[in-house]
């Protein structure tokens, strides 16, 4: 599938028919995909269906065993090190240096490089307080909680102007408020002209966040779109969870047999998707089936998820 669209902005990123082998295995088999400046774009996946490896390819950790990849413009295969002064990259790991203060971690990565010292010095104290961090500028890094090094590492990121922001699992292990804090920052980068590429667990935050997205599995994309259109596309609107002993799941599943689909997620659970979940919620009362709970929501990207590949994100 092809991961773009004629939106008349300019593309700041593209893949044509992009593989990585290691060996015999081949972990990225041929993928099409084009990202354009300021949007914030997403590949969502399972473990080891390849999104990891692509994001690699994009800021030069490795090399494409074949394939076309150009970065802000530039083709992997030839500006290696002009693409990498371009991009920022927002690390899973923590790889900070621990001993270091918090104003000397991003001092230290400027002059990587090569900036003016006046010039880092400014975007220091700017970066430090656009994540909210001033006030731990001379607090080394092993005294911030694990919210404040994410932050860190996205300001880390910035520190040379980046037009394209790499961020994996960006916020992975934080509370539900620092996750907030940072999904506002990432916004407000996209309204300043960033381009934000993706990765994240959280089907929420790559509702909120990603203007387009593409989901992988087995080395291939297979579904892509914006959030919306996924979710329109691939699950109808209304979901039932429906809950019931293992007795009682089977006949509550010949009587659920005419809804669009029905999917099974676990030896008591269905998901029920439905156009009009009111009247299919009536027959399942009226049927008698012992039903342990229900939950009636509406259709969202964990549901086109787990219709293409059969399972959930995270399992």
């Amino acid at each position: 599938m092809n991961a773009e669209r004629n939106t008349g902005a300019e593309s700041t990123l593209e893949a044509r028919a992009l593989k990585k082998s290691y060996g015999d295995f081949e972990a990225v088999k041929g993928v099409d995909f084009r990202v354009f400046g300021g949007e914030c774009f997403g590949f969502l996946g399972p473990n080891g269906a390849g999104k990891t490896t692509t994001m690699k390819m994009i800021y030069g950790a490795v090399i494409p065993t074949a394939g076309e990849l150009a970065v802000a413009g530039l083709d992997v295969y030839h500006h290696e090190r002009e693409i990498k002064r371009r991009i920022g990259v927002v690390p899973q790991e923590n790889n900070l240096d621990d001993e270091l203060k918090v104003r000397e971690n991003l001092l230290i990565y400027g002059r990587y490089y090569d900036l003016p010292r006046k010039v880092v010095l400014q975007r220091t104290d700017e970066l430090l307080d656009f994540m909210q961090l001033s006030e731990k500028a001379e607090a080394t890094v092993e005294q911030l909680s694990g919210g404040m090094k994410r932050r860190l590492l996205i300001a880390r990121a910035l520190i040379n102007d980046p037009e394209i922001v790499v961020l994996d699992e960006p916020t992975t292990g934080l509370d539900p408020q620092a996750r907030l804090l940072v999904w506002d920052r990432l916004r407000e980068l996209t309204t300043e002209g960033k381009t934000l590429i993706l990765t994240t667990h959280y089907m929420e935050e790559a509702a909120r966040l990603c203007d387009r997205l593409v989901i992988m599995e087995g080395g291939l994309i297979i579904a892509d779109g914006t959030p919306g259109e996924l979710v329109e596309e691939h699950v109808s609107p209304q979901v039932l969870e429906l809950t019931a002993d293992h007795r009682s799941l089977e006949e509550l599943l010949s009587v659920v047999e005419g809804a669009d689909s029905v999917e099974r997620t676990g030896d008591e659970t269905v998901l029920v998707y439905t156009e009009d979940a009111d009247t299919l919620l009536e027959n399942v009362r009226s049927s008698g089936v012992d039903i342990e709970n229900t939950v009636y929501r509406q259709a969202g990207l964990e549901d086109v998820f787990l219709r293409l590949t059969g399972r959930r994100l995270i399992e």
